[in-house]
């Protein structure tokens, strides 16, 4: 035997390694680490579906999540499936007729290879593109699940556009589901086209550079079928294109953004379209034709004469018409279009209602006694400016670092009084220790309203609070004061679990576990997964501090809520907090909207409703910041609970056709307006941005005259707000006052114009804001006939006072910073009076106080250069310097004194009978302000706690007076019991206002 080397394995001699398949455990894992995958995959798909659906059924709105859901999944089967049919069947068919033989010719050898290719994976083929095509076009139709449900629940209008006589239901709710259907038919027809010619030309059924017929006629007489299907949708297009023109947005120099028909459209456009539409028809069936005559000849004629009727009818016909007809004549030709225009939108923007009034701005009485009398009745002038004393309730009811308010407060009538109220809501920055458990378990909400009188200041020039402290204290009676949903409240928060929560009480800091229903439930652990996954926070799932009764809140804002439940309703940009039925409600406006009104010109909501407050601050910004709308309804009054975030939707506009379309495609999600309580209704208030869209519309549509409006020459705008320097617009202000011929204040909305282009006083708009008036949403228009000063010249007037410049220059050698507050305009007796509060803030005061007061009164009736036609007065008081505006010395004889609350008749100054007569005024006080309650009256219940601490006053001097005259102890049992004895132990001194030591500071606002 010969000797060998031994093998190294890697010589060609040596043995081959043979790679075998995995082991079964190999093969096993792997399997299982698989499924894993896919399983995995599968449930982070799936929890951010069923978070959804848990977050809907906890709120009672999960109709509104099926409905949706189905609606979408309805849509994306539907559609996806025509569409995917639409393509795979020409493709088939496209298959089915091709040619037996190929020519043979370069182009064909080549095409072999591909055929080749594609045989043996046909049917998958197929598959791959029907399935594509389908998953794109269903998912693009699910999108469009609002144009479903408001065609198939629409309710009619009952107003006729003025063109076609069609119910304005057939623009807003009809067309534009047709016009989808169109799309959709379209989009379908062309892709069947591309998909049968590449079919055709793969298979030789079409030609390009082979010898013969270009085309079989299999292949020509289908595709003549296809085009002949598009060309019919053409046809339908014209004609749709007929009704479009009455919505259709142009620009016109006489109106800016042009909605609706024009001289051209009804005279050339409108008739274009209709010769347009029967080329079509006729074109259509010169193709359809083609599957018995077998040539494109006819259809190839007929499309030319239709592109070019397009060109010649569609484009140029109009372009000359507009150009020597229209142009030489044109207020007179487009005057009947300008009416219609006017008509619609103004009914479009519930404004048509509004008629603007002549008011001269010259004062109709002489005597400065009286002008200063009416002056006191006029209205209840807002010193306190909730768009500066944010930092002013921060440092003075803030209390911990941990809680803030909104940088611009709200105003809401307690006791029929303007007030300004924040909530003291919780500042997630503001957390000693930041870690998961601060931030998510510990400090979970915010506590207390505080609410401060809008008309007058302290001594220090302080707002005067009504309800404060922590727990807060005051005129009202006691609620539900922690705060678990509001503006500010944006992360989300596990709550009712073995975790505590930081919470207050009257001796200090305690814990509290939530006892609300609201949130979803984390005690399984399918919940806690799915939460895990869905917020990206694997503790949710493993922590300890979650257990047995834990639930999780999220979706904290109210406009969050409300825009869930209803994603069918544009929300107000500014929800505002009232306290009713011992709970703070957040109360948000909602709006109905559609940009289908035929003649209604279009705004979008994000540019009319910005103004100086708006701009940078996204918490009062309108949600739908770049809708078009050309019809809009405050339809919906919304409420959002602070402590469980319940929902609850009111039908407000019951005559809305808008809103009526969705409560019947929501059934149960809006309940009546019957249902709106007396003490809610009594909060509720016309919403800022309705009325900003109105009066921006008023600044043109106020003038209802076809040639006037043309010309422009009484348009207005709304001025810049003077107190700012960003240029926005003024904003509205919430005030109550007396309109001309009203004989009492009303709570209103109101605001200024000037003549386009022009500082002086235009107009002065105020629309009745009291959900409780009989004339709510009644807008007052006032067409100012005189020269009155405007807003801007006024502030340039105030700032050109010799007393402002010397304020100006000590409080800037103090260190101080000037702020003007909010420019009131107030009619007064065929005048105008301007009020504006002034505030310093120091560096070593952390908040403005108020400091002085700048009255003017405009009479247009005196000659220029009379120093009374415009007297402007800087003072340290309202009262002052109204004193000062007319020339009268003292107070106004009208003026009531600094406390205004009936006090009980003084007992004698000793003895016996002076503590049983304080005792007796006390329990008096005490019955009647349970009575007062128990009206819901909350004026006489604060005089009778104000009464009250009087009594109990009187009756401490009196019994320190009786002990020092007479050392032996009391007989009576009740003067030994002390003044406890007979009170409730809420009725206390504290809980009643101090008369204001302000009113001198604050007038008698």
């Amino acid at each position: 035997m010969a000797f060998q080397m031994p093998d190294r394995g890697g010589g060609p001699t040596g043995p081959r390694i043979r790679v075998g398949r995995p082991s079964r455990r190999a093969r096993t894992l792997l399997m299982t680490l698989g499924v894993l995958a896919v399983l995995a995959m599968l449930f982070v798909m799936f929890a951010g579906f069923w978070t959804d659906w848990l977050w809907y059924r906890s709120v009672e709105y999960s109709s509104v999540f099926t409905t949706t859901l189905w609606t979408k999944v309805g849509m994306f089967a539907v559609f996806g499936l025509l569409m995917g049919l639409a393509v795979g069947l020409n493709i088939w068919l496209a298959h089915r007729l091709r040619p037996p033989l190929s020519a043979m010719s370069l182009e064909q050898q080549s095409l072999d290879r591909y055929r080749m290719g594609v045989a043996p994976y046909k049917k998958w083929v197929l598959l791959s593109i029907t399935a594509l095509v389908g998953l794109i076009a269903g998912a693009s139709a699910s999108g469009q699940w609002r144009t479903w449900l408001m065609w198939v629940n629409g309710v009619p209008f009952g107003e006729k556009d003025p063109q076609f006589r069609m119910d304005v239901a057939f623009y807003a709710f009809d067309l534009p589901w047709y016009r989808f259907l169109l799309g959709f038919g379209f989009a379908a027809t062309v892709l069947s086209l591309i998909a049968a010619a590449l079919t055709h030309y793969l298979y030789g059924g079409l030609r390009v550079t082979s010898p013969g017929a270009r085309a079989t006629a299999a292949a020509t007489g289908h595709l003549s079928v296809l085009l002949g299907v598009f060309v019919s949708l053409k046809a339908v297009a014209y004609w749709l294109d007929r009704y479009g023109l009455a919505v259709k947005s142009s620009d016109f120099k006489a109106a800016g953004n042009w909605t609706g028909l024009r001289y051209v459209d009804a005279n050339a456009y409108l008739p274009a379209k209709t010769i347009l539409f029967c080329i079509a028809v006729i074109c259509a069936l010169l193709f359809f034709a083609t599957l018995w005559r077998r040539t494109w000849q006819l259809p190839v004629i007929g499309f030319g004469l239709m592109v070019l009727s397009a060109i010649l009818i569609g484009g140029l016909y109009p372009a000359i018409v507009q150009k020597f007809q229209v142009q030489p004549n044109e207020q007179a030709k487009e005057a009947p279009y300008i009416k219609k225009n006017i008509e619609a939108t103004r009914k479009a923007y519930a404004i048509d209602g509004t008629i603007p009034e002549n008011y001269s701005g010259k004062a109709t009485v002489k005597s400065k006694e009286q002008l200063r009398r009416d002056s006191d009745n006029a209205a209840s002038y807002r010193l306190v400016d909730p768009n500066i004393v944010s930092p002013t309730f921060q440092q003075l009811e803030q209390k911990r670092k941990y809680y803030q308010f909104p940088v611009t407060l709200d105003v809401d009538r307690y006791a029929g009084k303007d007030t300004v109220i924040g909530l003291r809501e919780l500042n997630i920055k503001g957390i000693p220790k930041r870690n998961w458990i601060n931030d998510h378990f510990t400090y979970t909400h915010g506590y207390g309203a505080i609410m401060a009188t809008g008309t007058s200041v302290d001594a220090t020039g302080s707002p005067v609070f009504t309800v404060s402290g922590l727990p807060t204290t005051g005129q009202t009676r006691p609620y539900e004061q922690r705060i678990y949903y509001g503006e500010k409240t944006e992360q989300y928060s596990i709550v009712g679990g073995p975790q505590k929560e930081l919470d207050y009480e009257a001796n200090g800091e305690r814990t509290t576990s939530y006892r609300g229903d609201s949130g979803v439930s984390l005690s399984n652990a399918f919940n806690r997964a799915a939460y895990a996954v869905a917020f990206s926070e694997p503790q949710i799932l493993y922590s300890g501090a979650i257990g047995e009764g834990s639930r999780i809140l999220y979706n904290r804002t109210p406009k969050e809520r409300v825009e869930a439940v209803a994603p069918w309703l544009t929300i107000d940009g500014d929800a505002y907090p009232a306290v009713v039925e011992g709970r703070i409600q957040w109360i948000v406006d909602a709006y109905t909207t559609t940009n289908g009104y035929p003649y209604a010109s279009r705004t979008t909501l994000g540019d009319t409703t910005t103004d100086s407050l708006t701009a940078g601050n996204q918490t009062r910004a309108v949600v739908a910041q770049q809708n078009q709308v050309n019809y809009i309804r405050n339809s919906v009054k919304a409420t959002v609970d602070a402590y469980d975030g319940s929902v609850k939707l009111y039908q407000w506009d019951t005559e809305d056709p808008v809103l009526k379309t969705w409560m019947k495609a929501f059934p149960g999600t809006v309940q009546p307006k019957s249902a709106i309580e007396g003490e809610l209704k009594s909060h509720l208030r016309y919403p800022q941005d309705m009325f900003k869209v109105q009066r921006e519309l008023l600044t043109r549509y106020h003038v209802r005259d076809a040639a006037q409006f043309y010309s422009g020459s009484d348009a207005w705008q709304v001025p810049a707000d003077p107190t700012k320097k960003d240029g926005n617009a003024v904003p509205p202000y919430y005030l109550s006052l007396k309109m001309p011929g009203d004989t009492e204040q009303r709570f209103s909305l109101t605001t200024t114009f000037t003549p386009n282009g022009r500082p002086n006083l235009g107009g002065f708009m105020a629309v009745d804001a009291d959900a409780n008036s009989k004339d709510y949403g009644r807008i007052r228009l006032l067409r100012v006939t005189s020269e009155v000063p405007g807003p801007a010249q006024v502030q340039s007037k105030l700032n050109s006072l010799p007393d402002v410049a010397t304020f100006v220059r000590d409080m800037k050698g103090a260190d101080s910073e000037i702020e003007y507050g909010n420019l009131l305009t107030v009619p007064l007796d065929g005048g105008f009076l301007y009020v504006e509060p002034v505030y310093a803030q120091g560096r070593s005061a952390l908040y403005p106080l108020l400091k002085k007061v700048a009255v003017s009164y405009i009479d247009a009736s005196k000659p220029e250069g009379d120093a009374t036609k415009d007297t402007t007065r800087f003072e340290d008081s309202l009262g002052a310097a109204l004193n000062a505006v007319f020339g009268v010395e003292g107070e106004s004889p009208t003026t009531p004194p600094p406390s205004t609350t009936p006090q009980p008749p003084r007992p004698p100054a000793t003895g016996e009978a002076a503590l049983k007569q304080a005792i007796a005024d006390a329990q008096k006080a005490f019955t009647d302000g349970e009575a007062a309650l128990k009206k819901g009256d909350w004026e006489a219940y604060g005089k009778a706690q104000q009464a009250l601490a009087e009594a109990l006053r009187q009756a401490a001097e009196a019994d320190a007076q009786r002990k020092a005259t007479d050392q032996k102890p009391p007989q009576d049992p009740a003067a030994r019991s002390g003044p406890a004895r007979g009170t409730a132990p809420s009725a206390t001194p504290s809980a009643a206002p101090s008369a204001s030591p302000g009113t001198a500071r604050g007038g008698t606002g």
